[in-house]
C-alpha cells in the first residue's frame, strides 16, 4: 500500500489552494516526495504567488482541466463545485488503486457543488456514494477530545428520527474499531444521551431508554467498554478531562459545539467505516479572505499528520 498523501485543494475559489500549497512549503523534502495535491496547477501556481513562496509545485501536483483558471478568490461558483467533485473523484480512484494511502480534503463548498448538478450533503456522502460504501462516519479528533456521529447533515427532526439502536450501536462499534487501529488498547466510550438530562426516565422523551440504553447494552456483550446514555451537558467535559477516549454524539451540533470550542484551529475530521482512508481540515471554504494570504493553515498541517498516522499504521499491521 502506498504511503503516500493525496490531499485534494478543494473550491477553487476559497482557501484551500493556499493551505494546501503552504502545507507542502512546510515538509521536509522526504514528507513532500510522499504527497501529492490534486487540483488545478494553475490555481495553485496563483496561491503561491499570492503566498509570496518561491517553491516548484509541479513535481507534487496531480493537474486537473480547469476552465478559465484561475478563477476570482471568494466567489461562489458552479465551475468551481464541479472542479472541487472532479479532483475529489481522481483521488478516490487513486487511492482504490493504491496509488496514494490516504486521501486529505481541504474545503468545499456544499452550495457551489450541488449547483454545478453533484448532489451530495458533503465529503463524507460524496465518498460514502464513490466507494459504494454502505455506511460511513463523521469522526472529530482532537488531542483530547474526540467525538463519532450518529446523523450529521440532516435536520434536528430527522437526526432524532436516526437515532435508532442499530444506527447507534454501529456507530459505536465503527468508533471503537477506528480508536483500536489508531493504538488504543481498549478505547472507553461514552455514548450522549439526545434528550436533556437523558430524559429524566421518560419525563423529557423516552428515546434515551427505548433506543439508546439497549444500544449500548448491546455493544457491552460484544466486550466493547461503552458507557451510557450520559447527559450531553456532562459527558463532553468528562471526556475532555480524560474519562472517556471517544463521545458518541447523537447528531451534528451536539458533537460539532465542543469540538469546535477547544479545539477550533486543530481538530481533524476523519470519515471512518470507507474502504479507502480521509482526513480532512474542519472548516469552510472561507470566501471572505480567500486569495489574500492570510489563511491559517495549522488545521491542514494537523489532517496531514493524522493521515501519515494512518498510512503508517496500516504499514505496519501489513
Amino acid at each position: 500500500m502506498s504511503d503516500i498523501i493525496g490531499i485534494t485543494m478543494g473550491d477553487p475559489c476559497g482557501v484551500g489552494p493556499e493551505i494546501s500549497v503552504r502545507a507542502l512549503a512546510d515538509m521536509s523534502p522526504a514528507e513532500r516526495q510522499r504527497t501529492r495535491i490534486y487540483g488545478n496547477l494553475a490555481t495553485l501556481e496563483a496561491a503561491r504567488a499570492v503566498l509570496g513562496l518561491d517553491l516548484d509545485l509541479s513535481p507534487n501536483i496531480v493537474d486537473l482541466p480547469l476552465e478559465g483558471a484561475p478563477l476570482p478568490w471568494g466567489r461562489l461558483s458552479s465551475v468551481a463545485g464541479d472542479a472541487s467533485f472532479r479532483f475529489i473523484e481522481r483521488a478516490v480512484r487513486d487511492a482504490q488503486a493504491g496509488v496514494i494511502g490516504c486521501i486529505v480534503t481541504a474545503p468545499i463548498n456544499k452550495e457551489a457543488l450541488n449547483s454545478a448538478g453533484h448532489h451530495y450533503d458533503g465529503h463524507t456522502g460524496m465518498l460514502r456514494s464513490l466507494t459504494g460504501s454502505k455506511a460511513a462516519y463523521m469522526l472529530l479528533a482532537s488531542e483530547r477530545l474526540k467525538v463519532i456521529h450518529v446523523s450529521t447533515h440532516v435536520s434536528l427532526q430527522e437526526a432524532i428520527r436516526r437515532a435508532t439502536t442499530e444506527r447507534v450501536l454501529a456507530t459505536i462499534r465503527a468508533g471503537d474499531a477506528h480508536l483500536r487501529r489508531v493504538g488504543y488498547a481498549s478505547p472507553r466510550i461514552a455514548v450522549a444521551g439526545i434528550n436533556p438530562h437523558c430524559g429524566e426516565n421518560g419525563l423529557f422523551g423516552t428515546e434515551d431508554d427505548d433506543q439508546i440504553a439497549p444500544a449500548v447494552a448491546a455493544a457491552r456483550a460484544e466486550g466493547i467498554d461503552a458507557h451510557g446514555p450520559i447527559s450531553a451537558d456532562t459527558v463532553f467535559h468528562r471526556a475532555y478531562s480524560g474519562a472517556f477516549d471517544l463521545v458518541v454524539a447523537q447528531y451534528h451540533d451536539q458533537g460539532h459545539i465542543p469540538i469546535k470550542l477547544v479545539a477550533f484551529d486543530t481538530a481533524v475530521n476523519v470519515s471512518v467505516g470507507l474502504p479507502i482512508d480521509r482526513t480532512s481540515v474542519d472548516h469552510g471554504t472561507a470566501f471572505d479572505i480567500a486569495g489574500k494570504g492570510i489563511a491559517n493553515h495549522g488545521n491542514m498541517n494537523s489532517a496531514i499528520a493524522y493521515a501519515r498516522k494512518l498510512v503508517a499504521g496500516r504499514s505496519e499491521q501489513g
